[in-house]
């Protein structure tokens, strides 16, 4: 049987970052003279904290008569080592007899230990699994290979909390500095940031490259130089720090497209309360595939086998086909860079066709890609077109493709709006070259049209379910028998309103005038209403 550790085997799981540890991150980072990650913080620690147990086993040993043995004979004023009680120290106080009937006369101390309590110890014990403890340069809890991979990301995490609870250290990019530390930089010095990126037309440029552009002495760390200039950067409204994870890029801010800053008309939307409850299993599989941003992340049973960790197929809603955008939702987030912290992040899109690159914006905290407006346009793009998207070949690229042939007629539902601003969708023969969803395609002549119908559903607050009940009706004059797919339903909503499918198909599955006639298909009950 192994003998136990001389550290508690909790001892890594419940460590708490003390003043003196941060001291000594102080320290290290002093030393380093340049930003450390949490993870090389964490090496640094463990590495630290395990040098302080063997310091302190070492020093007990010298003040002790060395480690306890159950098979040693021990008189009264004796002191020592207990290994398996984390190398307390106790001394020796009484000795009695003992007998055990299958190991026969063995005595018994009784010690005092240095936290006041009293323990009797078998002695004289020959046959003994504590006869054989691992001395401490011997313990897997005390050993930096065994104790890095199994602990160094939880402790990493116990040194970042501890950090921002400090004044005393600063963080971006995923790296951490003790502040008073930083490089001293003046407003001058981020007025020439301010005309670099100004002359690279907003961004994005590295640390590296403004700094170049920056008086800053010859004998400052450049790690530490460009740390703190990003972190004065970081402090001030007109830059705004744009890269993946492990990059740092900075874009003036007042240049960046309006619509980074600002979500466009299109993609808003306030939450509606409903019951999630109440969606039937072809409903919840429905919103599963549909993908939308703003549905809460689905079960993966009813995600697409199509989906992979390389490419997912999305199919384009009016609102994104407008804003010239993508959704970022759970089905495809993992195909895009994130960041440690900064909200938008600037990259490359890649048509797959071509090869041809334009930039484009993740805008994380509203789930959305900007700056597919002009593929859109070129490729013939509308509504309930599809849309490949899979990960590039070089770090920070997504690759998009869409089907693209040669255009043919054929009839599509075509949204107007008459002079009264009612809405009217009808079929009309069309030109199509790009591969659709047949029940999410629309063909809009006149987007613009759309806008005053928008304006005046916001503010005139219609509810959703009379909306609902106004574009079933629509939609149910296209078919003999009137049934709608709760999927065109869903596309056809948002031609007038953002909405993502849970509020809709919860109002067809709970409204008795919403009639169920099989799959995914409902039929208007003018009865019930």
């Amino acid at each position: 049987m192994q003998a136990p550790s001389p550290i508690s085997e909790t001892y890594w799981e419940d460590l708490t970052v003390t003043d003196d540890d941060l001291e000594f991150l102080y320290q290290y980072l002093l030393e380093a003279e340049e930003p450390k990650t949490p993870a090389e913080l964490a090496e640094a620690l463990i590495r630290e904290r395990i040098a302080r147990e063997q310091r302190r086993i070492e020093e007990r040993w010298r003040q002790s008569h060395g480690m306890y043995l159950p098979k040693e004979h021990y008189e009264v004023g004796r002191v020592l080592l207990f290994p398996a009680l984390g190398w307390k120290q106790g001394e020796v106080i009484a000795v009695r007899d003992g007998h055990h009937p299958d190991y026969g006369a063995f005595s018994v101390i009784r010690v005092r230990l240095e936290d006041g309590s009293e323990r009797e110890f078998a002695a004289d014990f020959p046959e003994h699994r504590l006869n054989n403890p691992p001395r401490p340069e011997e313990d897997p809890m005390l050993d930096v290979n065994t104790v890095l991979p199994r602990y160094q990301e939880a402790v990493a995490q116990r040194i970042e909390d501890a950090l921002r609870a400090s004044d005393d250290f600063v963080y971006i990019a995923g790296r951490w500095f003790p502040k008073a530390l930083l490089v001293e930089l003046h407003p001058g010095n981020l007025n020439l940031a301010e005309a670099a990126l100004f002359m690279a037309e907003g961004g994005p440029l590295p640390t590296e490259e403004i700094l170049k552009y920056l008086d800053l002495p010859s004998d400052v760390n450049p790690k530490l130089a460009a740390f703190s200039l990003d972190w004065a950067l970081q402090q001030d409204e007109r830059f705004d720090e744009v890269g993946p994870a492990g990059q740092v890029m900075w874009y003036l801010r007042s240049m960046e497209p309006e619509e980074v800053r600002e979500v466009p008309m299109w993609l808003r939307y306030t939450p509606l309360a409903y019951d999630p409850e109440v969606l039937p299993e072809e409903l919840r599989a429905l919103e599963a595939w549909l993908g939308d941003e703003l549905s809460p992340p689905p079960d993966p049973k009813y995600l697409p086998p199509s989906d992979g960790d390389d490419e997912v197929e999305l199919v384009l809603i009016y609102p994104h086909w407008r804003a010239g955008t993508l959704p970022l939702s759970d089905r495809v987030r993992h195909l895009f860079p994130t960041a440690y912290e900064a909200p938008r992040i600037r990259f490359q899109l890649v048509d797959a066709a071509t090869g041809h690159g334009f930039p484009a914006w993740v805008v994380r905290p509203h789930k959305y890609i900007y700056g597919l407006g002009e593929w859109y346009r070129e490729k013939g793009l509308f509504p309930g077109s599809r849309i490949w998207v899979r990960r590039g070949r070089r770090p920070g690229e997504v690759l998009v493709r869409a089907q693209v042939q040669r255009p043919t007629r054929t009839w599509l539902r075509t949204v107007m709006v008459d002079d009264e601003g009612r809405l009217h969708i009808r079929p009309q023969n069309v030109s199509v070259g790009s591969a659709y969803e047949d029940l999410m395609a629309f063909y809009v002549p006149d987007p613009s049209a759309l806008d005053p119908v928008w304006e005046r559903i916001r503010k005139q607050k219609i509810p959703l379910e009379d909306l609902l009940v106004l574009v079933m009706r629509e939609l149910s004059k296209l078919t003999p028998q009137g049934h709608v797919s709760a999927k065109e339903l869903y596309a056809a909503v948002n031609l007038v309103r953002r909405c993502p499918p849970g509020p809709i198909f919860a109002l067809l599955a709970s409204r008795p005038w919403f009639q169920h006639v099989g799959g995914e298909y409902y039929h208007l009950n003018t009865g019930g209403r």
